[in-house]
């Protein structure tokens, strides 16, 4: 997911389409948020481990 979104927010900024810009960067901040979570250890969406 973060890497999904920092792709998004090179093309957007690149292309100069603030659309892809904006939803680049909500995936880059939500990718670092569950990537935190998981690891502290916390359950993410019922799992504990994405393998």
């Amino acid at each position: 997911m973060i890497i999904f979104g920092i792709v998004l927010l090179v093309i957007g900024v690149v292309a100069g389409i603030p659309v892809l810009v904006t939803i680049g960067g909500i995936l880059v901040v939500v990718g670092v948020i569950l990537w935190i979570l998981g690891s502290m250890g916390r359950a993410v969406g019922g799992r504990k481990h994405y393998y």
